[in-house]
C-alpha cells in the first residue's frame, strides 16, 4: 500500500514555539508549582504527542487530556509523566486506567459509588488516582456545593483503592477584563482549599488565562493550554502577559492559474462574478480540510499580498482573485507569515465569528502535521 501525503497542502507545527512558550511559563510560576500542559483535542490540532513531548522540554511536568483514549495515546508513546483526564471515565474503563497509570476526574457521587465497586470486583492491587472536580461557577461538571464537594473527598480518602491525588475548579471568565465573576469562583474554591482535612499532591484552578492574569490564584499546579500554542486565551480583549509565540501556520500552493473574462461565475451558486478580465488561482483545500465554506471573502497571502477568496468554498478546493499572474506552485499562506505579511488565526476566528480554539481544532486529520 502506498502511504504519505501527495498534495502540498501542509499545517506547520513550531515546536521551538511551543517549547518558549512553556518555558517563558515555567519561569513565572512561584516556587513548589508545576505546569501541566493540556494536550486534549489532539494538541488543540497541532498533534498531541509532539506537543507534549515540546512542552516536556520546556518544563511541563504532567499533562492533561479530555479523554481516556488520548491518555492512552500519549502512554503508547511513551511518555510517562501524570496523565489527568479532564472529563469523565466510564467506571467499566478503570482497568485501564490503572494499567496506564492514569488519574482521572471524579464528577459525581454516583460514579465514585460505580467505581468503587468496580474496584472491588478487579481486587487489581493498585489504586485509583482521583482529582475531584468543584464546579465554582462553569456550570459544566463536578460538584457544585461545598458539602458535596466535601463529602465527596471522604468518600475516596476513606477507600483503600481509591488515592485522592487532587481537587480542582475551572474559571468561566479568568480571559475577560470584568473580574467580579472570577473573584465569585476563586473565593469559592479558596473557601474549599481552607476546609479541606488535608491536602492532595495536587490543587488546581488555573487555566491559561488565570495563570497569565490571574497568577495569585489558588493551587500548585497550573492546566497551561491554549497560551502553550502561543495564542492569547481572551483572542486580544487582555494583553499578553508576554510574548507568545504562535506555532501553527497552514500553508498550500497554487495548482491552477487562469485569466477569466468579465461576467465569468466563480464556484458553485455563481456566488462571486469577474468585474473585469480577472486573474484567479485554485488552491487545494477545501471544507473537508476545516477550511469552511465561510471563509469566502476572507483574504490569504501571495508573495506578501492579500488575495481574496472568491466564490464558494468547494470540499477540496478553494479559488482566489490574485493581484497578478503568477506561476502554479506559488507557495500560498493562509495562516502565517508570507514576505514580511501576517495572516492570523485570530483573523481567521474573527471572520467566522468564533474563537481561535475552534479554527485550531477544526483542522482535518487530512491535512498532514510536519514539525520543525
Amino acid at each position: 500500500m502506498v502511504t504519505g501525503h501527495h498534495r502540498p497542502t501542509r499545517l506547520l507545527i513550531d515546536t521551538q514555539s511551543i517549547i518558549e512558550n512553556v518555558a517563558n511559563e515555567v519561569a513565572r510560576l512561584p516556587k513548589g508549582r508545576e505546569l501541566f500542559a493540556v494536550v486534549k483535542a489532539d494538541g488543540y490540532g497541532h498533534g498531541a504527542v509532539e506537543t507534549a513531548y515540546s512542552a516536556k522540554k520546556g518544563g511541563a511536568s504532567g499533562f492533561c487530556v479530555a479523554l481516556l483514549d488520548e491518555g492512552l495515546e500519549l502512554r503508547e508513546a511513551g511518555l510517562t509523566e501524570p496523565i489527568l483526564i479532564l472529563g469523565t471515565v466510564d467506571p467499566m474503563y478503570i482497568d485501564l486506567l490503572l494499567k496506564y497509570d492514569l488519574s482521572v476526574t471524579a464528577a459525581t457521587k454516583k460514579w465514585l459509588v460505580e467505581a468503587a465497586a468496580q474496584l472491588n470486583k478487579l481486587n487489581a492491587g493498585v489504586s485509583l488516582k482521583i482529582h475531584i472536580k468543584s464546579d465554582t461557577g462553569m456550570g459544566r461538571i463536578g460538584f457544585t456545593s461545598l458539602e458535596e464537594t466535601l463529602e465527596a473527598v471522604e468518600i475516596v480518602r476513606e477507600n483503600p483503592l481509591m488515592e485522592w491525588e487532587g481537587i480542582f475548579t475551572h474559571f468561566s471568565t479568568a480571559d475577560e477584563a470584568d473580574v467580579s465573576y472570577f473573584k465569585e469562583q476563586e473565593t469559592k474554591f479558596r473557601e474549599l482549599i481552607e476546609k479541606l482535612p488535608e491536602q492532595p499532591r495536587y490543587i488546581h484552578s488555573e487555566n491559561s488565562a488565570a495563570a497569565l492574569w490571574h497568577p495569585e490564584s489558588p493551587g500548585n499546579m497550573i492546566r497551561f493550554g491554549i497560551a502553550m500554542y502561543g495564542l492569547n486565551p481572551s483572542g486580544g480583549k487582555l494583553e499578553d502577559t508576554y510574548f507568545l509565540k504562535p506555532a501553527l501556520s497552514l500553508e498550500t500552493s497554487l495548482i491552477q492559474v487562469k485569466e477569466v473574462e468579465a461576467g465569468t461565475g466563480i464556484g458553485y451558486g455563481k456566488t462571486y462574478t469577474a468585474a473585469e478580465n480577472e486573474w484567479i488561482g485554485t488552491i487545494p483545500i477545501g471544507y473537508a480540510d476545516g477550511w469552511l465554506r465561510h471563509m469566502q471573502g476572507f483574504s490569504v497571502l501571495v508573495n506578501g499580498k492579500k488575495c481574496e477568496i472568491v466564490g464558494r468554498v468547494c470540499m477540496d478546493q478553494c479559488m482566489l482573485l490574485l493581484k497578478e499572474w503568477v506561476p502554479e506552485g506559488t507557495k500560498v499562506t493562509l495562516v502565517g507569515e508570507n514576505s514580511g505579511e501576517t495572516v492570523t488565526l485570530q483573523m481567521v476566528a474573527e471572520h467566522l465569528s468564533t474563537i481561535h480554539y475552534e479554527v485550531a481544532c477544526t483542522f482535518s486529520q487530512r491535512i498532514p502535521r510536519e514539525y520543525k
